[in-house]
């Protein structure tokens, strides 16, 4: 089953609002950084910042939350993206192919470093979307 759900960026305070978001709602929170992955372009400064925090809640709500990059947008706007993943490869495929008609690809969706495939686009309506496929599946 592919899911969806509301992903906010933040500009350099994702620890704390999602740690105040599970003590609102419970649930298991995970958190990585940047310089987990290594990610290219983020420099020493903002190695420990967020880089994808997940909540999962007994309610069955899904939170994710990041530190937005100073080399990204971080302006009013762009604080909200639409998160799609699971392990579907062709429903998740289709979904970004039918997204992207009419809209333009920020981040072209192909292997990322922690091994899913993953990409970001932007709707011919203006909504941010990511897009990440996980399971040996995801092979292009």
């Amino acid at each position: 089953m592919a899911l969806l759900n509301p992903y906010i960026h933040f500009r350099d305070n994702a620890r704390e609002a999602m740690e105040f978001y599970a003590s609102v709602f419970g649930g298991d929170l995970t958190m990585s950084t940047f310089g987990e992955f290594q990610m290219p372009g983020i420099g020493a400064d903002e190695a420990d910042k967020i880089m994808h925090g997940q909540l999962t809640t007994p309610s069955g709500f899904t939170l994710m939350g990041a530190d937005t990059p100073s080399t990204m947008d971080g302006s009013d706007g762009t604080t909200i993206t639409i998160s799609l993943s699971g392990n579907e490869v062709d429903e998740l495929r289709g979904y970004w192919d039918r997204l992207a008609d009419g809209g333009t690809v920020t981040i072209p969706l192909e292997r990322a470093p922690w091994g899913d495939w993953y990409g970001q686009l932007i709707d011919r309506f203006g909504i941010e979307w990511m897009v990440n496929i996980s399971g040996s599946g995801a092979q292009s």
